[in-house]
């Protein structure tokens, strides 16, 4: 996703992460022992709830229902999933909406194919003792820890300005946050704000969508030309990841217990309050009625048209080409 990813928060820091790459695994949609497909997922961090209902499909058979043998490559701080994907060493990945059509102005060779979030995590999170009611009035004073140069930030920025608040850089914890009244910080609804409580402070978390910035998040990716030739791989994926959200949105217990012998930094517990914590942002009512991952053209025109405005874009993308592995 463009995201931007935060630094381990929780209990067992200094466990080690057990991600699920492997060095001799053989990929490319090579056949696999009992006549299934064998594909790589690259996923940009590592094994969270944001990713639970991947790990679910794995968990429940999904994948294997569709004849498929993914292997889950977990993540990290600067994982080049966009570059794996369009370069073929995935078949898949994640990332967000508005990081795939900065990659295909680049000319990278992706195509979004299953929106995991309907509603963007990125939130901007206030101390309790701090009286705002607003994004608006967050950014009237006081500091704010942001990445400044990602999208969301720019659009916050051309909305709200950033003269009157005092912009340092983000760090990844809630130390600051716990300390001072004053300070807000980027956040996903999913993780900083849970540490924050685990510390005794139960923060105001306001969401970026709600400002009219609402790009889809955790978004798989295949490329164009796996697209071309193996469309039928392609819906089978699709296909495979709906089911496995299903599945995690009716139950996380077993993937999460997957996730959790493979990232010993969070603990059963926080993985529960997580997961419960995304719940509404994956399953919206739009998703209810058309599907889980379902995506609009609409949404998309958005966006697009968004990242032109704040200059991250030089036009708005082509959305028939963008759009043609979504059928």
């Amino acid at each position: 996703m463009s995201f931007s990813r935060r630094a381990f928060l929780f209990a067992g820091l200094s466990a080690p992460l057990l991600l699920t790459h492997t060095a001799c695994s053989r990929g490319s949609g090579a056949p696999a022992p009992g006549g299934k497909t064998q594909v790589k997922f690259a996923l940009n961090w590592v094994p969270e709830p944001e990713f639970g209902g991947f790990y679910a499909a794995r968990e429940s058979g999904a994948f294997a229902r569709e004849g498929l043998e993914v292997e889950l490559l977990g993540g990290g701080p600067g994982s080049p999933v966009v570059q794996m994907v369009a370069t073929g060493q995935a078949e898949f990945g994640v990332a967000g909406a508005d990081e795939i059509l900065m990659a295909r102005a680049r000319g990278a060779d992706v195509l979004p194919v299953f929106a995991t979030f309907q509603t963007f995590p990125q939130c901007i999170m206030t101390h309790p003792e701090r009286p705002v009611k607003s994004l608006a009035e967050v950014f009237a004073g006081g500091t704010i820890a942001i990445e400044p140069g990602v999208p969301y930030a720019g659009w916050l920025k051309k909305k709200f300005g950033f003269d009157k608040v005092k912009v340092v850089p983000y760090d990844g914890g809630v130390a600051q946050f716990v300390a001072s009244k004053e300070f807000a910080q980027q956040c996903f609804v999913f993780s900083e704000p849970l540490a924050a409580r685990r510390k005794g402070v139960e923060p105001h978390v306001f969401l970026v969508a709600d400002e009219g910035f609402n790009p889809y998040a955790a978004v798989v990716i295949t490329r164009a030309a796996l697209w071309k030739e193996k469309p039928d791989l392609v819906r089978a994926l699709r296909r495979a990841a709906q089911a496995g959200w299903r599945a995690y949105l009716d139950d996380p217990k077993p993937a999460n217990a997957a996730m959790g012998k493979l990232n010993t930094s969070m603990d059963a517990e926080t993985f529960a309050a997580a997961a419960d914590a995304q719940r509404s942002l994956v399953e919206t009512s739009e998703a209810k009625e058309k599907g889980l991952g379902v995506m609009t053209r609409a949404r998309w025109e958005t966006l697009g048209n968004q990242l032109v405005e704040i200059g991250v874009l030089d036009k708005a993308p082509d959305l028939d080409a963008l759009l043609v592995a979504t059928t």
